[in-house]
C-alpha cells in the first residue's frame, strides 16, 4: 500500500522506515530537504513540496501527518483540504485535541475527502517495538487503511493474552486488533480522545514514579534523624522493581537506564514541559464531572517545574510573616 507522511521527525521517520520494511511504498515531505534526501536514500519517494507529494501519488491518497499539534497541524490540513481530491484520506498522527479533529473533519467532509484521527505511542522505540495506536474515523475508511495500522503496530509478539480474551465479553470481541497493538475506537475524535486520556494518565504515573524515587534519595537528608537515615541504592532499586514487582513497567524500565547512563541527573534542570493532552484531559474531567485528582496534581507540577520562584509562595511567604513572624530559611536551609 502506498502511503504519504508529511514530518520526518523522530516518530515520522522511523514510522516510514517501518513501513517500508513492511513492504509498502512511502512518500515524504518534511521543511527540511535533508530530512526528505536521508529517507530518499532508504527508499522513500522523496518531495520537495505539499503539491509535488500529491502529484506522486495515485488516487486514492493516503496522507499521514506527524507534525506538532495546533498552529502546524491546523496549517497542514488546511493546505492539503485545498489540494486533495474527494475520496482522499488525512490521517493525523500527532496530539491535536479530538474537538479539533471533529470541526476539521466537517470542514473536509464538503469536498468528499476522508478524516482519521490516529493516536499513537511509542516515542523513538517505535521503530522497533511498534506503535501503540488509537483510531478514531468512519469504519469504511479506517478498514481500507488497516494494512498500514497492523503494519506499524507492535503485533501480538509475546504479551501473554488476557484471560477471558478468547471470548466476546463487556462489549469486546476475541477478533478485534486490540492484542495486536491497534484499536478502531470510534468515529472521528474518538482516537485522539482516547490518547489524550493515556496521556493524562502518563502523567499521574510518572508524577507517582518521580516521587517515590525522591523519598527514597531524601532518606539521608540532614532534616531526617541519624538514627532513621537510610543511603539507598536508588539506581538498583530501579533494576530490581523491573523483574517480577507489580510496578514493574517500561515507565520504571526507562527510569532505571536513565540512573544507569547518569546516576546524579545532572544533565537535567527538573524542567519539565506539557505537550497539552495532560491539560486537555483535566478539562474533559471537568466538562464531564469526573474528580481527576492525580492528574490535576501531576499537571500543576509540571507548570511549578518551570517556575523558579513564583508569586504565590512569595504571597505565602509573606502571610506566614505576618501573622507570625516566621521568617524564610535560606535556600538550602
Amino acid at each position: 500500500m502506498q502511503l504519504g507522511m508529511i514530518g520526518l521527525g523522530r516518530m515520522g521517520a522511523n514510522m516510514v522506515r517501518r513501513l517500508m520494511r513492511g513492504g509498502h511504498q512511502c512518500v515524504v515531505y518534511d521543511r527540511s530537504p535533508d530530512a526528505v534526501k536521508a529517507l530518499a536514500g532508504e527508499g522513500a519517494t522523496g518531495s520537495d513540496s505539499l503539491t509535488a507529494m500529491i502529484a506522486a501519488m495515485p488516487k486514492p491518497r493516503h496522507i499521514w501527518i506527524m507534525v506538532p499539534a495546533g498552529g502546524p497541524t491546523e496549517a497542514t490540513v488546511s493546505e492539503l483540504g485545498e489540494k486533495l481530491d474527494a475520496g482522499d484520506t488525512i490521517i493525523d498522527g500527532g496530539n491535536s485535541m479530538f474537538k479539533d479533529d471533529i470541526r476539521r473533519s466537517k470542514a473536509l467532509a464538503g469536498r468528499k475527502i476522508n478524516y482519521v484521527d490516529a493516536g499513537t505511542s511509542g516515542g523513538v522505540y517505535g521503530l522497533e517495538r511498534g506503535y501503540c495506536m488509537m483510531i478514531g474515523g468512519d469504519n469504511e475508511t479506517v478498514k481500507r487503511l488497516d494494512p498500514i495500522f497492523k503494519c506499524l503496530a507492535p503485533g501480538r509478539g509475546t504479551v501473554e493474552r488476557t484471560p477471558g480474551r478468547e471470548k466476546p465479553s463487556n462489549g469486546s470481541t476475541a477478533d478485534n486488533t486490540s492484542e495486536d497493538g491497534y484499536l478502531h475506537c470510534g468515529p472521528v475524535g474518538a482516537g485522539h480522545f482516547v490518547k489524550m486520556v493515556h496521556n493524562g494518565i502518563e502523567y499521574g504515573i510518572m508524577q507517582a514514579i518521580a516521587e517515590g524515587f525522591d523519598i527514597m534519595k531524601g532518606a539521608a537528608n540532614p532534616t531526617v534523624e541519624d538514627q532513621y537515615k537510610l543511603s539507598l541504592p536508588v539506581a538498583d532499586i530501579a533494576e530490581v522493581w523491573r523483574r517480577g514487582s507489580v510496578l514493574s513497567s517500561w515507565l520504571i524500565d526507562l527510569t532505571a537506564k536513565a540512573l544507569v547512563e547518569d546516576p546524579a541527573l545532572g544533565k537535567f534542570s527538573g524542567h519539565v514541559a506539557d505537550s497539552g493532552e495532560g491539560r486537555w484531559t483535566v478539562m474533559a474531567a471537568i466538562e464531564e464531572a469526573v474528580p481527576a485528582d492525580t492528574i490535576s496534581a501531576a499537571l500543576f507540577t509540571r507548570f511549578r517545574s518551570r517556575m523558579e520562584e513564583s508569586y504565590a509562595e512569595k504571597v505565602l511567604s509573606a502571610m506566614r510573616f505576618q501573622f507570625g513572624g516566621h521568617v524564610e530559611r535560606p535556600t538550602g536551609g
